[in-house]
């Protein structure tokens, strides 16, 4: 039987909070609660003998739905004015990302893959990514995330994003004076405004609110994924999003099949809407 390979994940001491704070989880969820926690070891155990096989838990089996849970679908918010959001809200398919920006696999999946899912299904409104806040590193990823959530009410969150994910950025630390930098670099116009909103109760809300739904999910490292329902646990590679993506993009497309044309009228095959995330200054 093939072992599973060993997938890289940013995981702390902290993360153990969902153990001791109970989290209340609505009826039906509670089936797949433990799900990425399950998924996390799974994809990440160290294989025996020293050897790793080709197998995954974030592979996608033929079935396109194998592997995913309606229950967990109703955590995309598809909020058209959510500031820490890339993509149409009507999007087909929705990818959650629950990262640390103290965490360095974050950091890799934000310059490595991110930026190809942006041009690849963002860009053709197949799909949304829903960032949510996940700290598990202590105080200074309580701040870089708050920090994220001022920037976004200016409009540089992923601005902010892209300059916090930067090669090196992490190992310069995110005190207060270089969250401000970082600000800056993000082109945040309004700086003091920037510093009021990152220590205010509204930031601290927005935190533990995407905090508390990744506990609740059994999250206990970071990057967590859920894309349409399909949790994908660690820095996969990009043919695990790939495939998640292409799958879901497929349920959706069985599930509301366009209307046929009336006699004499040519087929719509899709929206013919324009959708640039490089207008929204997504990764790029």
């Amino acid at each position: 039987m093939p072992k599973s390979k060993v997938r890289p994940k940013c995981k702390a001491a902290s993360a153990s909070r969902s153990a001791s704070k109970p989290v209340v989880i609505v009826a039906g969820v509670a089936v797949a609660a433990a799900l990425l926690g399950l998924v996390s070891y799974t994809a990440t155990k160290p294989s025996s003998g020293g050897s790793a096989g080709s197998s995954s838990a974030a592979e996608v089996s033929a079935d396109p739905s194998a592997g995913v849970y309606p229950e967990l679908e109703a955590y995309a918010r598809r909020d058209a004015s959510d500031k820490l959001a890339l993509g149409r809200a009507d999007a087909p398919v929705v990818l959650i990302e629950y990262a640390d920006f103290k965490c360095g696999y974050c950091g890799k999946f934000a310059r490595d893959t991110e930026p190809e899912l942006v041009k690849r299904y963002v860009d053709n409104g197949t799909l949304r990514i829903e960032w949510r806040n996940f700290p598990i590193f202590g105080e200074e990823s309580e701040a870089a995330a708050r920090a994220s959530w001022a920037a976004g009410q200016q409009g540089r969150f992923w601005e902010f994003h892209r300059a916090a994910y930067a090669e090196g950025a992490k190992e310069k630390g995110f005190g207060k004076d270089r969250l401000a930098a970082l600000a800056e670099e993000a082109g945040v116009a309004d700086l003091a405004r920037f510093t009021r909103d990152a220590d205010s109760e509204a930031a601290r809300a927005a935190v533990s609110k995407d905090q508390e739904q990744a506990y609740s999910l059994g999250a206990t490292s970071t990057p967590s994924f859920l894309i349409n329902g399909r949790p994908i646990a660690g820095a996969q590679p990009m043919e695990a999003f790939t495939q998640a993506i292409d799958a879901a993009a497929k349920t959706a497309k069985t599930a509301k099949p366009t209307k046929s044309a009336q006699p004499g009228q040519p087929e719509k095959t899709g929206p013919s809407e324009k959708t640039g995330p490089s207008a929204s200054g997504g990764p790029r």
